[in-house]
C-alpha cells in the first residue's frame, strides 16, 4: 500500500488550489432568497438556477405523465412520415443507380462476347464455305 500516500497527496494538491480559485464562486448557489435574475452574475454558472416559481410554471405546464397535444402528436407523426418518405427515396434510388449499373455492365459484356464472337469466326474462315452474313444477301 505504497502508493495511496502519494496518491493521496496529489489529490490533495489539487483541490487546494480549486477551492480557493474564483473559478468555484460563480457556481455556488446563493443562501439569499433573492431571484437569481436580477442578480447580477459575473460567472459562467450564472444562468444554471431559476427561480421557485418559474420552476413550478414548467413543470405545471408538461410534466412526464402528461398526455401529448393532437399538434404534438400531429407533428411527430409527419416527421416520421417524412423520414420514411425520405429514406424510402433514397433506397429506391440507390436500387435504380445499381440496376442502371448493372444493365451497363451487362450490356458491355455483351457487346465484347458479341465481337470476340465475330473475331474468332474471321478467324478460323477457310474460304471453303461463304461467311453467315453472305449466306442470306441475296444477289439481284
Amino acid at each position: 500500500m505504497t502508493w495511496t500516500r502519494p496518491v493521496l497527496l496529489a489529490l490533495l494538491a489539487t483541490v487546494l488550489p480549486l477551492t480557493f480559485s474564483d473559478g468555484v464562486e460563480s457556481a455556488a448557489v446563493q443562501s439569499d432568497d433573492t431571484d437569481t435574475r436580477t442578480t447580477d452574475h459575473q460567472g459562467s454558472g450564472g444562468n444554471i438556477f431559476m427561480s421557485n416559481t418559474d420552476a413550478s410554471s414548467y413543470l405545471s405546464r408538461r410534466s412526464k405523465r402528461s398526455p401529448r397535444s393532437v399538434y404534438e402528436s400531429y407533428a411527430e407523426r409527419m416527421q416520421r412520415q417524412r423520414a420514411d418518405e425520405q429514406r424510402r427515396e433514397y433506397y429506391e434510388e440507390q436500387r435504380n443507380e445499381k440496376e442502371n449499373h448493372m444493365e451497363e455492365e451487362r450490356d458491355e459484356q455483351n457487346e465484347r462476347t458479341r465481337e470476340r464472337t465475330e473475331q474468332w469466326r474471321r478467324y478460323h474462315y477457310d474460304g471453303v464455305y461463304p461467311s453467315y452474313l453472305s449466306r442470306y444477301r441475296y444477289y439481284y
